[in-house]
């Protein structure tokens, strides 16, 4: 079972759990996050959600093999946009409890959670330039926002991975753990829970209203479909795959 959903009193617990890919995100993963938080959505038992990885990691992010023989064509047509969606569109508290990898989609999902709790070994990043491609979720367009021009193009183009300490500092989680992130995250989701629902989601609704309205996340998808038919995306993956550093040609 790759997706592990926990009732709690008053709040759920999704569990990511493909631990031996670290929990790479493959399409049927994220269909069924999707729709687990669109049930969860309707279900008045439930007042916020926690979602972690197992085994240590959050998720580090989408599954190569299905990335590497797709194309621009392909990318357009993906159903995978439609299943992003679904989860920013999530009117309830979503937490993010972060442990281990958070790279690409891994890191684009958790910055779709409206609170981001942080464990000591969290480490997160936006590598797809290393792979030829660019965040294909809107993670670099909401990075800038959280962080600045000069912080996200850091991240961005040079694709560094940063730890829980920096990432906290620099405004990218409101919570740092000590230890593992999902107590603490639990927590939290226990609080909310005892907080007005509708309340909760209208201020959640206002907030990411006033954070994306001025986000070009339609030119950033755009630009992720376009390199999917690149030499460089197949060098790129090629490299990935044999530990070895990636000649580009800009082709």
């Amino acid at each position: 079972m790759d997706l592990i959903i926990t009732p709690h009193e008053g709040w759920s617990l999704l569990t990511l759990n493909r631990p031996a890919a670290r929990n790479a995100l493959h399409t049927a993963l994220l269909a069924d996050l999707a729709g687990s938080l669109s049930a969860l959505a309707t279900d008045p038992t439930c007042r916020a959600v926690v979602l972690t990885g197992a085994d240590g990691h959050f998720a580090a992010g989408a599954d190569l093999a299905e990335i590497e023989g797709k194309g621009a064509a392909e990318g357009a047509a993906d159903p995978r946009k439609a299943h992003w969606a679904a989860i920013r569109s999530f009117p309830k508290p979503l937490v993010a409890a972060v442990d281990g990898f958070a790279l690409g989609g891994g890191f684009e999902l958790a910055l779709m959670a409206d609170c981001m709790v942080l464990g000591a070994t969290a480490r997160l990043g936006l590598p797809e330039t290393s792979l030829g491609l660019i965040p294909g979720a809107g993670g670099g367009q909401r990075l800038l926002a959280l962080v600045g021009r000069a912080r996200a193009t850091r991240l961005v183009l040079t694709g560094e991975i940063i730890d829980a300490a920096t990432a906290h500092g620099w405004g990218i989680s409101g919570w740092l753990a000590e230890g593992p992130a999902l107590p603490a995250a639990e927590a939290l989701a226990a609080t909310l829970a005892t907080r007005a629902p509708l309340a909760l989601m209208a201020a959640k609704r206002a907030l990411v209203a006033g954070d994306e309205a001025g986000l070009d996340l339609a030119g950033e998808r755009s630009g992720f479909e376009a390199l999917l038919g690149t030499a460089d995306k197949a060098e790129g993956i090629a490299a990935f795959r044999a530990k070895r550093k990636p000649f580009f040609r800009g082709q």
